[in-house]
């Protein structure tokens, strides 16, 4: 297995009035080259999930492990080795300050023991023109332009290029096509299933859009307060709508959505 989520419990201010399970009893396995989305409700628990693999979350109780390794009580800088993440806001994943090519060496540099050598040579950069050209967005003519100047479009790409081209151990994307318009959005999950696909990357996808869940990936799982009340396998994945989907929601909690938003939301 490459990731484990066994018994996770996190539970946020405890003993007062605002006290709030986010996750129970959560129980996760992801085997190599497995693409899972996952859907759910507003505080089902989904950010939180992937701030409890990332590091910056540590769980009350349970375990979590990354390629056979226990990394429970690993701090994120450590983690980061491991993990390529990509958030919502484009403006999160990158610095502004730096030009492309930068940005680029930083993330190179992720999973790689740190030495004094010349930041970027001739072989790096043809590795990075040669990235960057699978986007499609002329950026490898534009290792110089600094990142900030940007579109979020063409950031986000840049964010989904630099967390897998180092081929991590698991890809963490939540909700990274939320704050986009339309056409970037579908230009973002494109680019995420065809960088995906390449490596065989191992995938955990949070997303608001249900299509999307269900056109992306070969499992899926819905949350809601905190539980995985849903688990679904390819051939099923395949055959599923979205009416079918809230209709499964119904059946599990006994009650019915009042709109795709209430499911759908951060």
């Amino acid at each position: 297995m490459l990731l484990k989520l066994n018994q996770i419990n996190k539970l946020f201010n405890e003993a007062t009035p605002d006290e709030k399970i986010a996750l129970d009893q959560i129980n996760l396995h992801l085997s190599p080259g497995d693409f899972v989305t996952v859907i759910g409700s507003n505080g089902a628990g989904k950010s939180t999930m992937l701030n409890m693999i990332s590091g910056a979350l540590s769980p009350d109780f349970g375990e979590i492990e990354i390629a056979e390794r226990n990394v429970t009580k690993l701090p994120e800088y450590k983690r980061s080795q491991m993990i390529g993440r990509v958030f919502q806001d484009p403006m999160a994943g990158t610095a502004p300050s730096m030009t492309i090519e930068e940005n680029l060496a930083m993330a190179y540099s992720r999973n790689k023991k740190r030495r004094f050598r010349k930041g970027v040579d001739r072989k790096r950069r043809e590795f990075f023109r040669t990235s960057l050209e699978t986007l499609h967005l002329n950026l490898e003519n534009r290792l110089n332009a600094k990142v900030g100047m940007l579109s979020g479009g063409e950031r986000q790409a840049l964010s989904l290029l630099m967390a897998t081209f180092t081929q991590p151990s698991i890809l963490l994307l939540d909700e990274h096509t939320a704050a986009l318009d339309p056409s970037r959005a579908e230009l973002i999950t494109n680019l995420t299933k065809l960088l995906v696909e390449k490596d065989q990357l191992t995938t955990l996808m949070i997303t608001h859009n249900m299509q999307q869940a269900l056109d992306l990936g070969n499992r899926l799982i819905m949350m809601d307060k905190g539980q995985i009340i849903l688990e679904i396998g390819f051939e099923e994945k395949q055959q599923l709508t979205i009416p079918a989907l809230m209709d499964e929601f119904q059946r599990i909690r006994g009650e019915k959505l009042t709109s795709d938003k209430a499911l759908l939301s951060v």
